[in-house]
C-alpha cells in the first residue's frame, strides 16, 4: 500500500502565548489521487492550515508529512518551494505582463525542464484547461474563469505532488463556479492528482471533494466523505452548517419518542454520541432532532399543525417557511411539480427513516 500523501499529526499553531491556538491538534490523512476540502466559516482555521501544509506557516506543534517525508514540526520547517506544492490563489496570482503560456512557464522555474521540454510541458498544461488557441493573450484579455484556469494550469504543469487551492472559485460568478468545480475535478482526477481546496461553500466541498474536513474554532469538528458528512453528522455543529437542517425539539418517552409533530418509534432515532442511550430506557432525555429540509413534505390540511408563511421559488423545487402552532419556524424543500399557497394549513410528514438525535 503506497504511503499517504499528506499525513498531518496532532498540527498545532498559536501565533501568540495570550491567543487561542488558530488550529488546534489537526490530525488527518490524504491519500494518493485524493482531493480533500476544508470547509467550515470565516476564522475556523481552516487557511492557517492550508498556509502550514504549503510552508508559509511554520506549526508550533504536531509534524506535517509529505510523501512520507516529514516537511515541517518544531524546530524544522522545509520552505514551501522545496515542498513539491502547487499553489491556486483566490485572486488567481498572474502577471499582468506575462502571457498566458510565459505565466504557466514560470511555474516550470523551480524544476529542471528547459527548452523544447519546457515548452511541450507548457502546451500539455494549457490543452488540460482548455485554453489552446489563447497562448498568446495576457491576463486582462481573458475571462475571470479563464483566468482561474491559468493559474491551474500553472500549479499543475510541474507535476507536483499536492495541489493546494485556496477559495479557488470565491471570486466568480455563479454560472462560472459550478461549471469550474466540476472541471476542477475533472482536471485533478485525470492527472491523478492530490489536492486540497478551502472553501466555506457546503455544495462546493460536497460536489468536489472525496474526503470532508469541517472545521470549527481551529478544530477538526468531523472529516469524512461527503456522504458520511451529511448523512452523519457528528455534532450540531456539522449538522446545521453542512446541512442547514431544521433542528425539532424532542423527549424520550417509554413508548418512543415525543415531537410537537408527532411521535417517531426508538428504532427511528439514532442517537449522535453513538451510546446506548440511543436504545436506553431513558425516559425523559430532552434534545433535538435533526430533519433535514428535502426529508419533510407538506400537504394541505385543515387541520395541520402548521401554516406556509412564505414560498420560495428555486427552479427545480420550492422551498416553503412553515411555522408551527408552537411558533417553531422549519425549512421544507420539495419539487415544483406541486405549489402551496402561503397561508394554506399544512401537515408536516417526515420521510427520513432514521433520523439524528442531539441531546441537549
Amino acid at each position: 500500500m503506497s504511503a499517504p500523501i499528506l499525513h498531518l499529526d496532532r498540527v498545532t499553531k498559536q501565533f501568540s502565548a495570550n491567543d487561542l491556538p488558530a488550529v488546534a491538534g489537526v490530525t488527518l490523512t490524504l491519500s494518493p489521487g485524493e482531493i480533500l476540502a476544508l470547509l467550515g466559516p470565516s476564522g475556523c482555521g481552516k487557511t492557517t492550515l492550508l498556509r502550514l501544509i504549503a510552508g508559509f506557516e511554520a506549526p508550533t506543534q504536531g509534524s506535517i508529512l509529505l510523501a512520507g517525508q516529514v516537511a515541517a514540526q518544531p524546530g524544522r520547517c522545509i520552505a514551501p518551494e522545496r515542498r513539491s506544492i502547487g499553489m491556486v490563489f483566490q485572486d488567481f496570482a498572474l502577471f499582468p505582463h506575462l502571457t498566458v503560456a510565459e505565466n504557466i512557464a514560470f511555474g516550470l522555474k523551480q524544476t529542471t525542464l528547459l527548452g523544447k521540454a519546457a515548452q511541450e510541458r507548457v502546451a500539455e498544461a494549457i490543452a488540460l484547461v482548455n485554453l489552446q488557441g489563447k497562448e498568446s493573450c495576457y491576463p486582462h484579455q481573458l475571462s475571470g474563469g479563464q483566468q482561474q484556469r491559468v493559474a491551474l494550469a500553472r500549479a499543475l504543469a510541474p507535476r507536483p505532488t499536492l495541489v493546494l487551492l485556496d477559495e479557488p472559485l470565491s471570486n466568480l460568478d455563479v454560472q462560472v463556479r459550478l461549471y469550474l468545480r466540476q472541471e476542477i475535478r475533472e482536471i485533478l482526477k485525470a492527472t491523478q492528482t492530490s489536492a486540497v481546496f478551502v472553501t466555506h461553500d457546503q455544495e462546493e466541498a460536497m460536489a468536489i471533494a472525496d474526503r470532508v474536513a469541517v472545521m470549527r474554532q481551529g478544530r477538526l469538528e468531523q472529516w469524512g466523505t461527503p456522504e458520511d458528512i451529511y448523512r452523519q453528522p457528528s455534532s450540531r455543529f456539522v449538522a446545521e452548517f453542512v446541512t442547514q437542517a431544521n433542528f425539532l425539539p424532542a423527549t424520550q418517552e417509554a413508548s418512543g419518542w415525543s415531537t410537537e409533530l408527532c411521535h417517531l418509534e426508538k428504532s427511528q432515532v439514532q442517537c449522535s454520541c453513538q451510546t446506548a442511550c440511543n436504545h436506553a430506557e431513558m425516559p425523559g432525555l430532552k434534545g433535538e432532532l435533526m430533519i433535514r429540509q428535502e426529508v419533510l413534505q407538506v400537504q394541505p390540511d385543515e387541520h395541520g399543525q402548521a401554516t406556509v408563511s412564505d414560498r420560495q421559488f428555486l427552479g427545480r423545487e420550492y422551498r416553503y417557511t412553515v411555522v408551527t402552532d408552537s411558533g417553531k419556524r422549519l425549512y421544507v424543500r420539495t419539487t415544483a411539480s406541486k405549489a402551496v399557497a402561503p397561508g394554506t394549513r399544512v401537515s408536516l410528514t417526515i420521510t427520513d427513516p432514521l433520523l439524528r438525535f442531539f441531546p441537549s
